[in-house]
């Protein structure tokens, strides 16, 4: 029977040189996808990779071996020893995996929890498997499932309203204070190192004009003003670069001041009352805090930032169980569909349980009916299949009305109480030589899914005894 199994590293279990060995762009995650599904039983599979993330959800007939493989193949193309990834990996399965896969998608298992890039990398991820024809009925239902978990997070809740890092509060900040749209603002950036980039970058993705200011880095100013849209200028430049600026974003590694209230003074002189946003982001500061009391000039620290983020943090913090609400509500219904699609399975496979159980112990017992007639056998033998039907009845019913989200989990405890998964993959999923099928091969999917896509779980073909049991 075939399972959903989610394999996968993230930012929370691996560090970025870990992450970044395991990264599967698009062009290795084909010839990756392509390889491992020749290597294992993966009837689907959708890749998704970011810089946090590398996971695979797949469909397989065994998820045992299947997870072996993925870990084999992932350490391989990493140039990594298996045993060395495995403290670094997690795998969940079905309903779990779903799970996990509607957390993402919803912002809860990012970085910064609540941000938003991680739904349109999540979409990308699963088109990109459409078009390489490696998603499929039960994938296609969990992706468009967990995306629209995501979208009604985002419609239903503030999670992704808040900023919780330093340069995206920042550019709120901005907007608060300068207006909602920067389009045409100039920014002047002092420091070219990691807070600089990402506060430019958040810059100009709203309009900002950047201008880069470096002391020592001048290579690295050029570079970032070519990559953003931007100029840089000399650090002796830097007060005309302040005269033209309507917001100054300070982040360098200098021990001393770098701008002086008494050298801002006379730059705001120069400015015709026009307003001066400064943000000093640099630890010790760069602006000197006295700047705060000329006309014109509004001046926040790190500090401040920092307040606005503790703030915004509890309030997502709030969204977030609010959140938390409505992906169980999303995995009930997904929950509900998966177990749907196993009932009448189960029920056959546990029919068929059932039946050769009874075949079995009459044959055990032909020796002990030496004088029996014909038609005294056949008497016996209807009285073993009323039983085996007489006994089935009831949970066979309660397991057709099952339709809540513990479908699934009732399903489970059902094959594992009677042990049918010994019983293997069903027959109806099986090709030549009982190699599993790919899911398109199997003519029951179609008709045996619940909302009209295709099922991963056929129903396997009734036994000639059963049949002759429901006749009777």
């Amino acid at each position: 029977m075939s399972e959903l199994l989610a394999v996968g590293i993230s930012h929370k279990t691996a560090p970025v040189e870990v992450r970044e060995r395991l990264a599967l762009p698009e062009a290795r995650a084909t010839r990756f996808l392509r390889d491992l599904r020749g290597a294992a039983d993966v009837q689907e599979v959708v890749a998704i990779s970011t810089c946090n993330r590398t996971e695979l959800y797949l469909v397989v007939g065994d998820p045992v071996e299947a997870e072996g493989r993925v870990l084999s193949m992932l350490a391989s193309q990493a140039g990594i020893r298996p045993t060395e990834l495995t403290s670094s990996i997690y795998a969940l399965r079905n309903c779990d995996a779903a799970r996990h896969l509607y957390r993402v998608t919803a912002g809860l298992e990012s970085m910064i929890v609540g941000e938003a890039e991680i739904q349109g990398q999540v979409k990308r991820a699963y088109e990109a498997a459409l078009a390489r024809d490696s998603a499929g009925p039960l994938t296609n239902h969990l992706f468009k499932g967990a995306l629209q978990a995501g979208k009604r997070v985002r419609h239903e809740t503030a999670i992704g309203e808040r900023a919780l890092s330093l340069p995206a509060a920042a550019v709120a900040l901005a907007r608060e204070l300068v207006g909602p749209e920067l389009d045409g603002r100039s920014v002047v950036i002092i420091g070219t190192g990691e807070t600089g980039e990402l506060t430019a970058r958040a810059l100009a993705d709203s309009g900002g004009r950047p201008v880069f200011v470096a002391s020592r880095r001048r290579d690295r100013a050029l570079s970032l003003a070519r990559r953003y849209g931007g100029r840089s200028v000399s650090f002796d430049e830097l007060p005309v670069a302040l005269a033209e600026a309507d917001i100054v974003v300070a982040a360098t590694a200098s021990p001393h001041i770098l701008i002086e209230a008494g050298e801002l003074a006379q730059v705001m002189a120069g400015r015709h009352r026009r307003p001066l946003l400064l943000i000093d982001l640099a630890v010790p500061r760069d602006v000197d805090s006295a700047a705060a009391e000329l006309e014109g000039v509004s001046l926040y620290d790190i500090d401040d930032l920092e307040a606005v983020i503790a703030r915004n943090r509890r309030v997502r913090d709030a969204e977030a169980r609010r959140a938390e609400g409505i992906i169980e509500e999303e995995i009930q219904r997904f929950a509900a569909w998966l177990g749907s699609l196993e009932v009448r399975p189960t029920i056959s496979s546990l029919r068929s349980h059932a039946t050769r159980i009874a075949e079995q112990v009459l044959r055990e017992n032909e020796g002990k009916w030496e004088s029996a007639s014909p038609r005294d056998l056949r008497r016996i033998e209807d009285l073993a299949r009323a039983i085996v039907n007489r006994l089935l009845h009831e949970p066979t019913l309660r397991m057709k009305q099952s339709d809540d989200g513990r479908v699934h989990a009732r399903m489970a405890l059902v094959r594992e109480l009677f042990g049918l998964e010994a019983d293997g993959v069903p027959r109806s999923a099986t090709g030549p030589a009982g190699r599993p099928k790919r899911l398109a091969e199997s003519p029951r999917l179609a008709e045996s899914s619940p909302l009209g896509e295709s099922s991963p779980l056929a129903e396997p073909p009734r036994l000639a005894e059963v049949r002759e049991l429901r006749r009777r």
